[in-house]
């Protein structure tokens, strides 16, 4: 994990004479339309959905260019560059804003009151990512006793593959 303000790559510093935090290949950019009021994902996180909520919140994330955000790569830097550091805390809340816009009420309220969207990230991961030993035995057993009857193959196909992605 990196220290406070060890992304050199993203300080403030100018790019070609332009600022980082105004440079759009910089994490620390915000486009006007990066609202906190945006939903990333139309799926929202409930706690059974977890994997494939926890992969459109990835994807989404990295065209947006947050990643480091939420995998601990880009920390809160050092108060001593004060751009920096409050666009840290813009980029950070809107983030949070992002993930708060796409979990139930009821997850959200549990998170409301993390200062990273790092640290939301984690807490959710650790308590949806765990395997659960009976799910995954329904889920094989569903595999194996999956038939196409009457359905297209594509649709057969498709109803196999959302099964063994839960797994």
């Amino acid at each position: 994990m990196a220290t406070p303000g060890s992304e050199n790559s993203h300080d403030s510093g100018s790019v070609n004479g332009k600022s980082a935090i105004d440079e759009p290949s910089s994490p620390y950019f915000l486009h006007h339309s990066d609202g906190p009021g945006i939903v990333l994902v139309l799926q929202h996180l409930t706690g059974d959905n977890y994997a494939s909520w926890s992969r459109a919140m990835l994807i989404a994330l990295s065209v947006k260019n947050k990643l480091g955000f939420i995998d601990g790569l880009i920390t809160k830097p050092e108060s001593n560059d004060l751009n920096l550091l409050n666009s840290w805390i813009r980029n950070n809340n809107v983030v949070i804003s992002w993930i708060l816009n796409s979990i139930s009420k009821e997850i959200s309220a549990s998170v409301i009151f993390s200062v990273s969207a790092c640290e939301i990230w984690l807490d959710l991961k650790d308590r949806f990512q765990q395997r659960n030993g009976p799910r995954i035995f329904q889920l094989r057993l569903q595999l194996m006793n999956h038939v196409k009857d009457q359905n297209s193959v594509s649709f057969y196909f498709t109803k196999l593959k959302t099964i063994y992605g839960r797994n």
